[in-house]
């Protein structure tokens, strides 16, 4: 199989690996012969909404890991730990283009405008559409860690306290 690029990146947290992250780690290989995936730190991820439900950094790890597994795809593919939002993207590290949801395609522009300050040439940007929840609303990691959809976007019963 021939792909347009030899070496794509994606980045995040993955946390609840779900079927957003999914769609877009498929799109990541369908487009590079090899991919690298940015996996948030722990120390990265304290400043999000319910950051103390976030799952460790070894979990959302082993959870990527598995479903590259799964699609037959684990030697494509290397998972780094990112310790800021940009990574190996601002340098020379051979990366061609990055696959990013269109929540955070923003970030790819400032990717390129320190990849320029540098002297390298700027990354192409893919971008995926975000997946939607059965309500319609985007399927998002903070909605599962709130209880409101599980990890294919189905609405979760909420329970009311008689307190």
């Amino acid at each position: 199989m021939s792909y347009p690029f030899r070496l794509v990146g994606v980045s995040g947290t993955f946390d609840r690996l779900h079927r957003g992250h999914r769609f877009l780690l498929s799109k990541a290989l369908e487009m590079g012969e090899r991919v690298m995936v940015g996996l948030t730190s722990d120390e990265m991820c304290s400043g999000k909404q319910l950051s103390s439900k976030i799952e460790p950094f070894e979990v959302r790890r082993a959870k990527l890991e598995q479903f590259f597994k799964e699609v037959g795809a684990a030697s494509r593919v290397e998972i780094i730990t990112l310790n800021d939002p940009y990574g190996p993207a601002i340098e020379d590290s051979g990366l061609e283009a990055i696959v990013a949801g269109e929540d955070v395609a923003w970030r790819v522009e400032e990717i390129n405008k320190i990849r320029e300050k540098k002297g390298l040439s700027p990354l192409k940007l893919i971008v995926v559409k975000l997946v939607k929840a059965s309500d319609g609303e985007r399927i998002s990691s903070t909605r599962i860690r709130k209880g409101e959809i599980d990890e294919e976007g189905r609405l979760q019963k909420v329970t009311f306290s008689s307190d």
